[in-house]
């Protein structure tokens, strides 16, 4: 996927989501508007944002990065659990499920 020049997931709760990036690292940032633009403005161009389908908190994100002219991916949860899964690990948080969606998105083809 060298397509991309920096590839973040997103792991997304009612109050902040987590973000990771392939070079960059995890960062946190509010999950509101001023949260959304702050996340924006830390983005190289050509970046590759994927996050999982969680109903209400990951739309808003989603539909504002789209705007904005951001790549974007809405994968299936189920999908990224298998992933995890299959890599036997053991930590579960924020932090660690936004970095296996990153890992997630830079071995497979994910669709935008």
């Amino acid at each position: 996927m060298n397509k991309y020049k920096e590839i973040f997931g997103v792991d997304i709760s009612k109050d902040v989501f987590d973000v990771y990036g392939s070079k960059k690292g995890h960062d946190q940032f509010k999950n509101d508007g001023s949260g959304f633009k702050s996340f924006i403005k830390s983005l190289p161009e050509k970046s590759l944002v994927i996050m999982e389908a969680t109903g209400y908190y990951h739309y808003r994100l989603a539909q504002f990065l789209y705007k904005q002219g951001v790549l974007v991916s809405v994968v299936n949860p189920l999908s990224v659990k298998r992933f995890i899964q299959m890599k036997l690990a053991k930590v579960k948080t924020d932090k660690s499920d936004a970095k296996a969606i990153c890992e997630y998105g830079k071995i497979n083809e994910v669709p935008l």
